[in-house]
């Protein structure tokens, strides 16, 4: 059963005040609110991010280096 949430966008293009992220090992799409890159549980996510990508990102976007799971639960608890 999918969880959709309301906010995240799922879209070739990326609407205005959106951005594209990949998640887990399927590196599964979300466009989600650029809103969130404020909020200090995506702020954790970001710093992961950055522990094992660095700033070289190996989809040429932002890669969340956890599953797919965690990441909509944390992002859930944000609207």
């Amino acid at each position: 059963m999918a969880i959709r949430l309301p906010r995240m966008v799922s879209s070739k293009k990326v609407p205005k005040g959106y951005f594209a992220v990949y998640v887990g090992e399927s590196q599964k799409r979300f466009v989600i609110p650029v809103s969130f890159l404020n909020h200090p549980s995506f702020q954790d996510l970001l710093g992961k991010s950055e522990e094992e990508f660095g700033y070289s990102h190996p989809t040429g976007g932002l890669t969340i280096p956890c599953n797919e799971d965690t990441f909509l639960e944390v992002t859930s608890r944000m609207y």
